[in-house]
């Protein structure tokens, strides 16, 4: 099929989480016999763009940038369109943000089937300022964001309390993200042992590592702090941050009476990103939902792609004992839970798995079951079939 997938606020490339997900979707569903186009973000690109696409291919995957702001990613229609109708695609996807909605619309002029993927809490709740807006003006996003819904033949999301309950539950699917399980495998190339020379961090110790996003839900602080915890008490660890973000200069001054113990890498390429995660014993996804209002109404909707990255690397992994994680990973089986927001806890999860005798079969194990249940792959062979049964029920079928 042709298929037409609308990401038009995720820069691709990029080295986060969103456009990590549009590229392996994309690459994915290419690698199943697709052809796929795709809308999305470059702002290098911006100012010859705004008027006129930019199309190029990579590895078997067009793109087409369309590069306004994302506050204004809906005036983007009149390219989406042009491009439905020059393309003619079997299916449209789009990934659902409240001011977009132009690839989902015209797959409806055009009466093309189309899949909304929603990733987040559709309707903020009331205690956010967006949400507060939105009601004074007459909730004119909350009204876009239902006709979204009911336009789209098939809603995706990791958790189904994202979508608003007025939307047909039946045409709700719930799919978590993945793992790219051949690129995160653990390789005995040499390329660790060099790294960990290179950030000078000494042979006998253990390395705890923390990924991602440096922002307050991610539990970075949560995370420095279990850190010192283990240090105080005189566990010969070292602790590795891989990524970036808001609280990173804070979490770098909590951690400084520590320094040596420490090593904050900042941001590094996807690609290189398994060969930090190689260095390490124990990966580590300390979220705490308290600061962040959405996850506190719906439930952790958020699907992770550390805890799959860390899995997938054969590390065993410690992380919050919240639904849906806690059925991710299971106490005893791929690593160990803790108390969401109890630091003492939380270090004494993670000197749990560093001294746990079988702590090699839980990584292995952690590897079986990202391989099984939440890879890519996976994702992608779900999408397969979900977009099959669009067409042909479009087509009556």
């Amino acid at each position: 099929m042709r298929l037409l997938y609308v990401a038009s606020g995720i820069r691709v490339p990029g080295s986060y989480g969103g456009s990590t997900h549009v590229s392996e979707v994309a690459h994915g569903l290419a690698a199943l016999g697709h052809e796929l186009h795709v809308v999305a973000h470059f702002p290098a690109r911006r100012l010859q763009t705004i008027l006129e696409p930019v199309h190029t291919k990579v590895d078997h995957v067009h793109l087409h940038y369309v590069d306004l702001p994302k506050a204004a990613a809906l005036f983007s229609y009149p390219q989406i369109e042009r491009l439905v109708r020059e393309l003619r695609p079997d299916a449209v996807m789009e990934r659902y943000y409240n001011l977009a909605g132009a690839g989902i619309l015209a797959a409806h002029r055009k009466r093309i089937p189309s899949l909304l993927e929603v990733n987040a809490l559709i309707v903020d709740p009331p205690v956010v300022l967006k949400r507060r807006l939105d009601d004074a003006l007459g909730r004119p996003l909350q009204l876009w964001a239902l006709i979204q819904c009911r336009m789209a033949a098939r809603i995706v999301t990791p958790l189904r309390t994202t979508v608003p309950p007025q939307v047909d539950r039946g045409k709700i699917v719930e799919l978590p993200w993945g793992a790219n399980v051949e690129r995160f495998q653990r390789v005995m190339d040499g390329s660790s042992a060099r790294l960990r020379a290179q950030l000078g961090i000494p042979p006998e110790r253990s390395i705890v590592v923390f990924l991602g996003s440096f922002r307050a839900w991610h539990g970075v602080h949560d995370f420095v702090a279990a850190g010192i915890r283990l240090l105080e008490a005189g566990e010969n660890v070292h602790l590795l941050l891989v990524g970036d973000g808001p609280e990173r200069p804070a979490a770098e001054s909590a951690a400084s009476p520590w320094r040596d113990h420490f090593s904050f890498v900042g941001s590094v390429p996807h690609n290189q990103v398994p060969t930090y995660l190689a260095l390490a014993q124990v990966g580590v996804a300390p979220f705490n939902t308290a600061p962040h209002p959405a996850l506190r109404a719906a439930g952790f909707f958020w699907s992770p792609l550390k805890i799959y990255e860390y899995m997938a690397m054969s590390l065993p992994v410690v992380t919050a004992d919240i639904p849906p994680l806690a059925s991710t990973i299971r106490e005893g089986k791929e690593g160990a839970l803790f108390r969401e927001g109890d630091i003492d806890d939380c270090a004494a999860a993670i000197k749990r798995v560093l001294h746990a005798s079988n702590r090699g079969r839980l990584g292995e194990q952690a590897r079986r079951r990202v391989v099984e249940h939440f890879s890519w792959q996976r994702h992608c062979e779900a999408l397969d079939r979900l977009l099959h049964q669009m067409v042909t029920e479009r087509h009556g079928g």
